[in-house]
């Protein structure tokens, strides 16, 4: 294909699946077609799908999901039955949804949030944050609230698109009164059962999915492997591990919402 001009257009539905097998490619088409434009905001788009992918699901050997001859934990978390229509009353300032983390919508620009917000919201770079991604902190009378997420190396305007939210502010709850700080057996009582997973091509990063989740957009984290997990784990050497057991003490740590939608990439240009 050197040489040649890519004349493919591809959908928000098709980065991924390009992304994971061939990165390259996706930023050639991008170049011969769009420009850095949507070279810039596909990346942000599909460096979060990549971080993601490390709290999926991917066939477990039997090997890796049957804990071995090493020392039990004393006391495992029981498993509550599900309630799924539990609701609480969270007021819109402070509702984690599919669609944003309190007035923070995903597919808003950073200008629109800030006219949201009023003068009295400040916004504070803070980089790096993480492996491949900086933050801006959106901080209110002197707490931080939550964080808009983008690509490490790059600056984030007033014109960009927020793709990415997250908070570990205990204040900000789902529906169902889950997050930070909201113990993973309390959240089980709404969601049902839970699976911890961490990946150590994902620099380790463990995230809890519920059998009845509430989004698909939205993630919870719960510790690192690199640190301390709140899963407990057979020992094992594969890079993804997964677990339904967890220490009695474990909780959410931090909630992670993002755009997978092609709005969030096409808003802006």
């Amino acid at each position: 294909m050197d040489g040649e001009t890519l004349d493919l257009k591809i959908k928000g539905n098709q980065v991924a699946q390009i992304a994971s097998v061939n990165p390259g490619l996706l930023v050639r088409i991008a170049l011969q077609n769009l420009g850095w434009t949507f070279v810039k905001k596909y990346l942000i788009y599909s460096s979060i799908l990549l971080w993601l992918s490390g709290c999926g699901t991917p066939p477990v050997s039997p090997e890796a999901s049957v804990p071995d001859s090493t020392p039990a934990v004393e006391e495992v978390a029981p498993s509550p039955s599900p309630s799924p229509d539990v609701e609480t009353t969270v007021p819109d300032e402070l509702l984690i949804s599919s669609e944003g983390v309190g007035l923070a919508n995903l597919g808003m620009t950073l200008g629109e949030l800030k006219q949201v917000l009023g003068a009295e919201a400040e916004f504070v770079v803070e980089s790096p944050f993480m492996v491949d991604f900086d933050a801006i902190a959106v901080r209110q009378a002197g707490e931080v609230q939550f964080y808009i997420l983008y690509l490490a190396s790059e600056t984030f305007t007033d014109e960009d698109v927020i793709q990415g939210l997250m908070t570990d502010n205990p204040k900000f709850l789902t529906r169902e009164a889950v997050g930070a700080g909201v113990a993973i057996a309390q959240a089980e009582s709404v969601y049902g059962k839970a699976t911890l997973s961490y990946n150590t091509q994902n620099e380790g990063r463990e995230y809890v999915r519920f059998e009845n989740h509430p989004a698909s957009n939205l993630s919870f984290g719960t510790g690192n492997f690199n640190q301390q997990t709140a899963g407990v784990y057979p020992a094992t050497t594969a890079d993804f591990n997964e677990t339904q057991e967890f220490q009695p003490t474990a909780a959410i740590t931090s909630v992670l919402v993002v755009c997978l939608a092609e709005s969030c990439v096409d808003a802006g240009n």
